[in-house]
């Protein structure tokens, strides 16, 4: 098992390698995807369907290695595709890259974490089964945690995998949305702060509790129909 693990790691840190040979620092950013925007967008009138699963197989690596750059991966879908087309590759290709970072977490880093740590990954595991979508719903809500921070903690746990992937597809659906609405308009950006306002922050946080808010105010306070 372990050797299987120490093997597992050092492919996973070599596709991490390759990834960042295929995509050098800079390449994610507002500034190159800004400059490249019309070159792109030729080619995506020229080979639809390639540009179209090139796109999709990029977010899936960006997102599985946790390569930062996702957010900017969104804006340029928003800018190359019809905002269907762009709703239907980014949030299937981030729940996919999501899951399967998830589940390498889980593979490397659950059977260690459970032991060593297992007082307290006894009270997190009985949170998650009461009530672990709620808890993911969320921390995929709130911009406050990262991206790869929530498929890290989330493979420590006992999640189920559908139920992580339909929680996960569901919640991240808002957001990405409006970074792809924002994406049309990519050349009046000039960053992430243009789209992700104090207001709109608040307001996804708020979103993400309320389900675990109501959960908690109806087990303190239960309300009875009988007189």
């Amino acid at each position: 098992m372990i050797m299987r693990k120490t093997l597992f790691l050092c492919a996973l840190l070599g596709a991490f390698i390759l990834a960042f040979r295929f995509l050098p620092p800079g390449t994610l950013s507002l500034d190159a995807i800004k400059a490249h925007q019309h070159a792109l967008i030729a080619q995506v009138n020229h080979a639809p369907v390639q540009s179209a699963l090139l796109y999709f197989a990029v977010y899936v690596l960006v997102s599985a290695l946790s390569i930062p750059g996702a957010a900017f991966l969104t804006l340029l879908g928003g800018a190359l595709f019809t905002p269907w087309l762009g709703v239907l590759l980014v949030s299937f290709a981030s729940t996919l890259g999501a899951t399967l970072a998830m589940l390498a977490s889980r593979y490397l880093l659950r059977d260690w974490v459970q032991q060593r740590f297992a007082l307290q990954m006894k009270t997190v595991n009985a949170g998650m089964a009461h009530d672990g979508a709620g808890y993911l719903f969320a921390l995929r809500l709130m911009p406050l945690f990262p991206f790869f921070l929530v498929n890290l903690l989330m493979g420590l746990t006992r999640l189920g995998v559908r139920r992580y992937w339909w929680v996960s597809q569901l919640a991240m659906l808002p957001a990405t949305v409006i970074f792809l609405n924002a994406g049309r308009a990519l050349g009046n950006i000039t960053s992430l702060r243009d789209i992700l306002s104090p207001g709109l922050i608040v307001a996804f946080t708020l979103l993400g509790l309320f389900p675990l808010v109501t959960r908690w105010l109806f087990s303190r306070y239960p309300f009875s129909t009988k007189k």
